[in-house]
């Protein structure tokens, strides 16, 4: 219209405009901005006090990266990129207010009942299209803003924002993000958790989508990756009521054993927290591992550096830029107005207040000359996302570049194709971008629009109190380089402090598990003949095996044997050697002797043959002690009961002969049947061959071999454990083995009682029940010694010398009764070795009649003959 036209300045508009609230650069391209310049106001306030460091420095770094790219000829020449940047103040509804600004230009609106007033329709001109925004800063901020911008498919790209929720892509498909997600810096501080040797944490988070979401990218990730328990997961209200943080740490003591906290926390919070820790006087106890928004910042620890102390925090990794100090130090209120906001920093940032139309001058406070410098007049340290927010505004130049190169070759500045530049195709060029940032690492996206996740690893430690500080001590980059020879702990403790449930179980001792809390357990030791199968388990060792000492494993259990130097062998080798040369010696001395009348009359074979089973009773001791071996075995089965039987078997032969003579004298004068010293000899024999017959049917249906026993010696400890070599003679068989000969030695003694009328003139009978009355005594005391011991660690050595001592007893027994007398009269006395008169087998029936009331005594025929033997007393 004429008339709307006219209302239109006459002169070219500024390069940079002030809008209400916001910066207008000019340019063929314009990005939107996004900065909380202002902090968050109080109640029905939109806006508080200047942010100087998070708002106007990474203002600035965008105004800087704008003039860095329009100055450059190789990125986007002969194309200028304008700005419109607006205040969040911090606020994610004001923000959404905000950014409705960016997306006007695409809100088409019906003018069609607008008429100039010649008729004609209005030229209204069209608000900057926004092609792509820069931010916001804080996650929540981020957050509502994408939801518009993707409505509109304006991409986005933050400098700050770090919610692990803004990754959905299906959601937010056209925000990026230069800095890493949560669940990276949540990934890293797993991985130090790990690397630390602690399976068991608290969590702590201030109430909000970056604490609240942080806390659950860690748990979520310590549960994908195994070992970490969480003990209590506790959030700070917004606004916290009096004491809350005192609660907070008596419930952290709660799981005191949880040392290691995570704290995904606003700087005020962890202030706070450890104010009451110290409060507390838990000083040194917990083991902070703090996010990003702790990092490497003082304000959070003032005044608590000792409760601080080997605090462990990561910060995305980033550097000062060079450049962006020497353009901001040069800033100044004649240079920077393009910065609607710059006075209010530089009022706040040198304490002193500039005259402004509107604004009532403040006396308490010194005028502003204008004059001042920033960096010396004030203190000044470049805040940390300016590198991202310069990273981000080179991104969207990158991105616009590789389109115009693709879409307007060889044109000069924006052709048709990229008027307007279409949202969606941006985005693609966006998340391929590949460049280095201002810090020289580099800058892509992944899928989701993540930055790669790079982080500084520091802890906080006062080895130097005079300068106590924030140490490096490694670094995160899709894994974990940690120099644990660089941390220390309070008190300059190297060791790395305890944050575990139940500490881990001794060497031999397996985990019971606490149910529900995979990272607590009691230890049981693996007790008795057990070994640690695995962590979680005990299992027996096999039979043939005892644990190790420490229990991890089995080892063979020793082999043992009776030993010559034992003393359970000593005593009875020393019995069976004097027995062996007392026999021996009566053999000889019979053999010398043996026609002279005291050897013939005690019946030289049948001696003969008792003689030798006494020798190889002594001699069983030897076998009984010797190495098991299949031919030791083989002769301890054969000679064990043979000796015996072939002593009984003689014995019992001669009381029977005696017995038949005096029972038949009594009857008539006709002598008895079998008397003669053949007839002696084959019963004899015959019964020795009953002996025999089984043990040959026992080699036949079981064959001698060796066993090692295991059982026998096993005590409740396992170190006192011990494999027996030994036969494969139970004491069922060997009671069996001996069994006959005490049937014959019973029978024997029968005989000796029935005999015991016999005339003392009559010499024999009296000797052999004696005889057998001891050796009845002696075995009567073996068998409950023999079987008392069974459940013995010592068994197989009681029972073998038990056994061996009562066969040779009942040896010399049989060998001092019957022929040490005899050998005695034979040596010392060869007087009465002379032959006396003979009587007739008639005066001896008259000796059995006189005698009746006596005990009857056995006599034996010399050399079969029906004479009556010498009438002599041993």
């Amino acid at each position: 219209c004429d008339d709307i036209q006219t209302l239109k300045p006459p002169f070219h508009p500024p390069q940079v405009s002030k809008v209400e609230g916001s910066i207008k650069i000019e340019g063929d391209i314009t990005l939107g901005g996004l900065f909380p310049v202002h902090s968050r106001g109080p109640a029905g306030v939109p806006c508080g006090d200047v942010k100087r460091e998070k708002g106007i420095h990474r203002l600035e770094a965008m105004l800087y990266a704008l003039d860095q790219i329009n100055s450059d000829p190789d990125l986007l020449p002969n194309i200028t990129l304008g700005a419109r940047i607006l205040d969040t103040c911090s606020r994610d509804t004001y923000a959404l207010e905000q950014s409705l600004t960016f997306v006007q230009a695409l809100i088409q609106k019906d003018n069609s009942d607008v008429r100039c007033s010649n008729g004609e329709p209005p030229i209204i001109p069209k608000p900057e299209r926004v092609v792509g925004v820069i931010g916001a800063s804080g996650s929540s901020v981020s957050i509502m803003v994408a939801n518009v911008l993707r409505l509109f498919a304006i991409p986005q790209i933050s400098y700050a924002s770090t919610a692990p929720e803004l990754s959905d892509n299906s959601r937010y498909e056209f925000f990026s993000r230069v800095v890493p997600p949560d669940s990276y810096q949540a990934q890293a501080m797993v991985d130090i958790v790990k690397a630390m040797g602690w399976n068991y944490v608290s969590t702590l988070a201030s109430e909000g989508n970056y604490g609240e979401s942080g806390v659950d990218a860690f748990l979520q990730i310590s549960r994908e990756a195994g070992g970490l328990c969480i003990a209590q997961s506790i959030k700070i209200p917004r606004e916290p009521r009096p004491g809350e943080f005192d609660k907070i740490i008596k419930r952290l003591m709660e799981t005191s054993n949880a040392r290691g906290v995570i704290i995904f926390a606003n700087e005020d919070d962890i202030k706070r927290v450890l104010q009451a820790a110290k409060k507390a006087n838990l000083t040194g106890h917990f083991l902070f591992v703090g996010s990003d928004s702790w990092g490497a910042k003082s304000s959070p620890i003032q005044d608590q550096e000792e409760v601080a102390e080997g605090a462990v925090t990561i910060l995305p990794k980033r550097a000062s830029i060079d450049g962006f100090d020497q353009y901001f130090t040069s800033r100044s209120l004649e240079n920077n107005r393009r910065n609607i906001w710059f006075a209010e920093f530089w009022e706040d940032d040198f304490k002193c207040k500039l005259t402004r139309p509107g604004i009532k001058y403040d006396p308490s406070r010194r005028k502003c000359t204008g004059d001042e410098r920033i960096s010396q007049d004030s203190q000044y340290e470049q805040e940390g996302k300016v590198q991202f927010v310069i990273d981000a505004v080179y991104a969207m130049a990158h991105a616009l570049h590789s389109m115009h190169l693709d879409l307007c070759p060889g044109y000069m500045g924006v052709c048709e194709k990229m008027d307007p530049v279409e949202g969606r195709m941006l985005l693609q060029y966006i998340r391929s971008v590949n460049f280095n940032g201002s810090a020289g690492t580099g800058v892509m996206f992944n899928e989701n629009g993540d930055a790669p996740g790079r982080y500084d690893i520091f802890q906080y430690q006062m080895s130097n109190v005079s300068n106590p500080g924030y140490k490096d001590i490694g670094q995160w980059t899709n894994h974990l380089r940690l120099n644990p020879e660089e941390m220390q702990w309070s008190g300059g403790d190297r060791r790395i402090p305890d944050s575990v449930c139940s500490f881990p179980c001794e060497p031999g001792e397996r985990k019971k598990m606490v149910k529900g809390v995979p990272c607590c357990w009691h230890c049981e030791l693996c007790d008795g003949y057990q070994y640690l199968l695995d962590e979680f388990s005990c299992d027996m060792c096999p039979f043939d095996m005892r644990p190790l000492p420490n229990r991890t494993g089995c080892r063979p259990t020793p082999i043992i044997k009776l030993e010559w130097s034992s003393p359970w062998a000593i005593i009875p080798v020393f019995l069976a050697i004097l027995g062996i040369l007392a026999t021996t010696g009566v053999i000889g001395t019979f053999v010398r002797f043996n026609d002279t009348p005291i050897v013939r009359a005690s019946g030289r074979e049948l001696s003969y043959v008792l003689l030798t089973g006494i020798f190889l009773i002594y001699l069983i001791t030897f076998l009984m002690i010797a190495e098991p071996s299949v031919a030791v075995c083989a002769f301890r089965r054969l000679l064990l009961g043979l000796g015996m039987c072939i002593s009984y078997a003689a014995m019992l032969t001669k009381t029977n002969r005696i017995y038949r003579i005096f029972e038949q004298g009594k009857k008539s004068v006709t002598p008895p049947k079998f008397i003669s010293p053949t007839s002696q000899l084959i019963i004899t024999f015959i019964l020795i061959s009953v002996q025999l017959l089984g043990v040959f049917i026992w080699f036949g249906v079981m064959p001698p071999h060796t066993i090692i026993d295991y059982e026998e010696q096993k005590p409740p400890n396992p170190e006192f454990a011990r494999g027996v070599l030994k036969c494969d003679m139970s004491d069922l068989s060997l009671m069996l083995c001996l069994s006959y000969s005490i049937v014959l030695m019973i029978t024997c003694t029968v005989y000796a009682i029935k005999s015991r009328g016999v005339p003392e003139t009559f010499n024999e009978a009296k000797p052999i029940g004696f005889t057998m009355y001891t050796t009845c005594i002696i075995w009567l005391a073996f068998v409950p010694i023999f079987f008392g011991t069974a459940q013995s660690t010592e068994k197989m050595f009681i029972q073998t010398t038990t056994l061996t001592v009562s066969m040779s007893l009942s040896a010399t027994v049989s060998l001092g009764m019957l022929y040490i007398p005899k050998v005695y009269v034979i040596i010392f006395h060869p007087e009465q070795n002379v032959q006396k008169r003979k009587r007739s087998f008639k005066a001896v029936v008259q000796a059995a009649t006189v005698s009746t009331h006596l005990s009857m005594k056995s006599s034996e025929k010399q050399n079969g003959e029906s004479k009556i033997e010498p009438d002599r007393s041993q």
